[in-house]
C-alpha cells in the first residue's frame, strides 16, 4: 500500500531502458515525455551536453507537475573527441562499431533530480569507460542482427549480447552504462526523504 503523504515520483523520460532500471527500486513512479529540444549547441562539450539535457528534461517536466520529485537523465558517448549518437540504421551501427573496435568509448550519464516540494535540485555525472575488443565485420553483422541496438548510443546493449563486444568496463555504477546510475539516484531519493527499499 502506498503512502498518501509520499511525493509523486516522475521519470522525465519515455526510455524503456530507464523505466526498467528505475523500476528496480520498487517505488511507484510514472514516466512522462519531457518533449524538449535535445539538440547539441555549437561546440558544446560532451559532459556539458549530457548535464544540460538531464537538467532540461527534469525541469521541463517539474514545471508541468508541481510538488513532484522529477528525475531527468541523459547519456552521451564519446570516442576520442567524437560524440557518438544513436545509430538509427544498420549501416551507421556497423560503421560505429567498426570504428570503436579496439578503442575506448567514454559514456557520460548525467542525472538531475528536482524536488518540487521545496525547489531543491541536484545533479550528477557518471563516467563509464568501455574498452572494445577487436571486432570483424561478420561478427558485428551477427551482433546487430541478434540484438538490434539501433536506438542505443554507441551501437550496443551492454545489458544484453553487447557485453561480449568488450575487453573491459570501468565504472563506479554498472547501471550507468544502461542509462540511469541507480546508486546515485537511490542516494538522491533518500536525501529527498524517500525511503528506498
Amino acid at each position: 500500500m502506498s503512502d498518501p503523504a509520499a511525493p509523486r515520483i516522475i521519470l522525465a523520460s519515455t526510455s524503456t531502458y530507464r523505466r526498467e532500471l528505475l523500476a528496480r527500486l520498487r517505488l511507484p513512479f510514472e514516466a512522462v515525455a519531457p518533449g524538449c529540444d535535445e539538440h547539441r549547441q555549437p561546440d558544446e562539450p560532451a559532459q556539458a551536453l549530457a548535464l544540460r539535457l538531464a537538467q532540461l528534461k527534469a525541469e521541463t517536466v517539474a514545471a508541468r507537475h508541481p510538488g513532484s520529485v522529477v528525475i531527468g537523465s541523459d547519456q552521451v558517448a564519446v570516442r576520442g573527441t567524437e560524440i557518438l549518437g544513436k545509430p538509427g540504421t544498420v549501416e551507421r551501427c556497423t560503421a560505429q562499431l567498426l570504428q570503436s573496435a579496439g578503442h575506448e568509448v567514454v559514456f557520460l550519464t548525467a542525472v538531475h533530480v528536482v524536488d518540487g516540494r521545496n525547489a531543491r535540485a541536484e545533479s550528477h555525472v557518471d563516467h563509464t569507460v568501455v574498452r572494445f575488443r577487436t571486432l570483424g565485420v561478420d561478427e558485428i553483422a551477427r551482433y546487430i542482427a541478434a540484438d538490434a541496438p539501433l536506438d542505443c548510443a554507441g551501437g550496443f546493449k551492454a545489458e544484453s549480447l553487447g557485453i561480449g563486444l568488450f575487453d573491459r568496463i570501468e565504472s563506479s555504477d554498472p547501471t550507468a552504462l544502461t542509462g540511469l546510475p541507480l546508486i546515485w539516484v537511490s542516494a538522491a531519493l533518500r536525501r529527498a526523504g524517500i525511503p528506498v527499499p
